[in-house]
């Protein structure tokens, strides 16, 4: 296992937030960040101080725990397409315009989710006695190589989490209406998401993303080995031979816009 592995589990803990107290946790954190920390929500709006909408009941949620401080520091939620519904749209479908390349995608909904409410609590960033974060390139000078190796940025575990469940229900695709900051931020481990359209103001400049999830891990694999080996669990999450999940799921990447398949 590398130092970066190491790490990760010494000071991090991936939940699955699948019961009702695990995802009362999620909207608690995300009203800390969201409505008291960044003023992204307006807190009048909840009043019980839980952020919530109307995807979150078709979306797998996760928490990321601090286990020096036993306190979860961050969250992020999968949404699902729902069939059963009238308009089974993702948010980036509905507040945000794509590139008229792929405004005629031909998403496979079933094996498709968006990355959403993707936050970690800004307290942790200033805890430097407990570990130290590689936020951007101008952050991480002065800091010795092996101390960035060491102390891995906490969306790291988000990812892994993410990863654990696309692999898990066979999810291949990612959309996500983000802040280009922060996919400027994830690809510095190689887990950048192509943009597909142009920012829009969206609680505040947000813009269109689209990936393959195969296409990340392939990059992740070549690139950044040390960050595959930590998101896959060293090939046992995902497995390090891509090739053959192609080719066993053919009939799904095969029917996507070939613009975006993997």
């Amino acid at each position: 296992m590398s130092d970066i592995a190491d790490a990760f589990h010494e000071y991090f803990e991936i939940m699955i937030a699948d019961t009702l107290e695990l995802k009362k946790e999620v909207y608690r954190l995300r009203y800390r960040i969201m409505c008291l920390n960044t003023g992204i929500f307006d807190t009048t709006l909840y009043p019980d101080e839980l952020e919530k909408d109307e995807f979150d009941d078709r979306s797998l949620h996760i928490l990321l725990r601090h286990k020096p401080s036993n306190a979860f520091m961050g969250t992020a939620r999968l949404i699902l397409s729902d069939a059963s519904l009238t308009n089974p749209a993702f948010p980036v479908e509905l507040h945000t315009q794509f590139y008229p390349a792929f405004s005629n995608m031909n998403i496979v909904r079933e094996h498709t989710v968006e990355i959403s409410r993707f936050a970690i609590h800004s307290d942790f960033f200033r805890r430097k006695d407990d570990f130290r974060f590689t936020v951007d390139k101008a952050a991480s000078q002065g800091v010795q190589k092996n101390e960035r190796r060491r102390f891995p940025h906490p969306m790291l575990g988000l990812a892994v989490g993410i990863i654990q469940l696309c692999a898990k229900h066979d999810f291949f695709f990612w959309f996500s209406a983000m802040d280009p900051a922060l996919n400027r931020l994830l690809g510095f481990y190689g887990m950048q998401l192509n943009p597909i359209g142009p920012i829009v103001d969206y609680y505040g400049p947000r813009r269109p993303y689209h990936i393959c999830v195969i296409d990340v891990l392939e990059r992740m694999y070549t690139d950044y080995p040390d960050i595959w080996e930590l998101v896959t669990d060293n090939g046992r999450i995902w497995p390090s031979d891509l090739q053959s999940i192609r080719e066993r799921n053919q009939h799904i990447l095969l029917t996507s816009n070939e613009m975006v398949t993997c």
